[in-house]
C-alpha cells in the first residue's frame, strides 16, 4: 500500500569530505558543468591531478543532485568514486528495505520534486535550494515490490534513450565526415567561384526596439534560430517592416542564412542553415547574412553542403575579422570561394546529403517521443 513520506525519512544526505583525495584513491571530480540536464549518466569529469578545490566526496551508486539552478534538472547516478562541487548534493536511500536505491534518481527527476526544489530556491542570479527545505518534501511511496517494477521499467526506458543518444552522436560524426569528404572532393575536381558571383548576399535588418505605429509586425529570424544546418523555429520574435523592407528582407524557400559573428570561436562564425519556407513573410535581422544562390548554376542544398564544408574545413574562419568580437560581414563573405560542379553532379551529392539530414530528423523525432513517454511514465508512477 502506498504511504506518504517526507524526503528526509527515506533519503540520506551524505556530507563525506576529504582534503586528500589521492590518499582516498580518488582521481576524478564532478562539477555542475559535468552533469547534463535530464541525463542520469556522467559522461565527462575533471581530473584531481589537474587541480580542484572541491572537498565533498561521493561513492559509486550514490545520486548527485545540482542544488544550484535546480530548474536545469541536473541529476546523475555516480558509477565511480569521486569529488564533487559544494553545489551538488549527494543522496542515497536510508534503508533499501524501505526505499529501493535504484528508484532514488527517478524520484529526483519527478516533476513534483523539481517544482518543489525550484519553489524553495533562494537567490536572484544563482538560486539554490537547501536541505532544510528538501527534507520536508512529501511524496507517495509504493511498497518495495512495486518500487522494483517501477525501477525496472524506468531503467529500461532510460537504456532505450541512451541508445538513441548514441545513435544520434554516431550519425553526427557520419554527417560531418560526409560533408568534409564531399567538400574536399569538389575542391579538387571543380572550378571555384566567389559566392558573390553565384548569388545575392544580404545583411539582415537592424533590430527595432519597439513596433512602429501603423506598420504590421512580421516574424524574423536571429542567431538563436540557426540550428544545425536547419532552422530552429521553436521561438520567434516579431518586429515592424515597411513594405519596402519586407520585400528586401523577406526569406524565400531555399535561402541560406549564415551567422555573422561570434564572441568565442571563429569556427562558429558562418554557421549556415537553410530556410525551407516554413513561415510566410519571414524576415531576418542584422546578425545574420542571407545567401540566395542563382539556381541556374547552384542548387540551394548543394550550396548549403559547400558552405558547411568550408566552415568545417576552416576556410570561413580564415576570412573572419577578429577584434572584440569575431565577425564576417558581407564584404568578407563575398570573397569566399566554393567549388561548382555541373548541376547533375550537384544533385547526386545533395540526394545523399538530404537522406542523411532526413535520417537525423527521424532520430531526433524518435528520441523526443521516447523522452516524452519516459517523462509521462515517470510522473505517472511517482506523482
Amino acid at each position: 500500500m502506498t504511504s506518504t513520506v517526507k524526503f528526509a525519512d527515506i533519503i540520506h544526505l551524505s556530507t563525506s569530505r576529504t582534503a586528500d583525495p589521492a590518499s582516498a584513491g580518488i582521481d576524478r571530480f564532478v562539477g555542475l558543468e559535468h552533469i547534463e540536464p535530464e541525463n542520469l549518466h556522467i559522461r565527462t569529469w575533471g581530473l584531481v591531478a589537474d587541480g580542484t578545490t572541491f572537498t565533498s566526496t561521493f561513492k559509486r551508486g550514490q545520486v548527485l543532485f545540482g542544488k544550484r539552478r535546480a530548474y536545469q534538472r541536473k541529476v546523475a547516478v555516480a558509477d565511480f568514486d569521486g569529488m564533487c562541487s559544494s553545489d551538488i548534493y549527494v543522496f542515497e536511500s536510508k534503508d533499501p528495505n524501505v526505499l529501493l536505491p535504484e528508484l532514488v534518481p527517478f524520484i529526483l527527476q519527478s516533476e513534483g520534486f523539481y517544482q518543489y526544489a525550484v519553489k524553495t530556491s533562494a537567490g536572484s542570479l544563482s538560486p539554490r535550494t537547501n536541505w532544510t527545505h528538501l527534507a520536508n518534501y512529501e511524496l507517495n511511496l509504493p511498497p518495495v515490490d512495486e518500487q522494483r517494477r517501477i525501477a525496472d521499467l524506468l531503467w529500461a526506458a532510460d537504456e532505450q534513450l541512451q541508445k538513441l543518444k548514441e545513435a544520434i552522436e554516431t550519425h553526427s560524426v557520419l554527417l560531418k565526415s560526409f560533408i568534409l569528404s564531399e567538400y574536399k572532393s569538389a575542391i579538387e575536381k571543380y572550378k571555384k567561384f566567389s559566392i558573390d558571383k553565384l548569388g545575392e548576399i544580404q545583411m539582415g535588418r537592424q533590430k527595432s526596439p519597439k513596433y512602429t505605429k501603423g506598420i504590421s509586425p512580421y516574424p524574423f529570424l536571429k542567431v538563436g534560430n540557426i540550428g544545425d544546418l536547419e532552422m530552429d523555429l521553436t521561438e520567434l520574435e516579431e518586429m515592424d517592416f515597411s513594405k519596402t523592407e519586407l520585400e528586401k528582407y523577406r526569406l524565400l524557400k531555399g535561402d541560406i542564412l549564415l551567422t555573422e559573428g561570434d564572441l568565442i570561436s571563429r569556427f562558429n562564425v558562418g554557421r549556415p542553415a537553410i530556410f525551407n519556407g516554413e513561415i510566410e513573410n519571414c524576415c531576418f535581422q542584422n546578425h545574420l547574412i542571407r545567401f540566395r544562390c542563382n539556381r541556374e548554376n547552384l542548387t540551394p542544398l548543394f550550396a548549403l553542403l559547400m558552405l558547411e564544408g568550408a566552415r568545417l574545413n576552416g576556410n570561413i574562419a580564415r576570412i573572419a575579422k577578429i577584434t572584440t568580437i569575431i565577425s564576417l560581414g558581407v564584404g568578407r563573405l563575398s570573397t569566399l570561394e566554393i567549388p561548382v560542379p555541373p548541376l547533375e553532379t550537384q544533385k547526386i551529392s545533395e540526394t545523399k546529403f538530404e537522406a542523411l539530414l532526413n535520417t537525423r530528423k527521424d532520430l531526433y523525432s524518435h528520441h523526443e517521443k521516447s523522452a516524452d513517454l519516459f517523462k509521462k511514465m515517470l510522473n505517472d508512477k511517482l506523482s
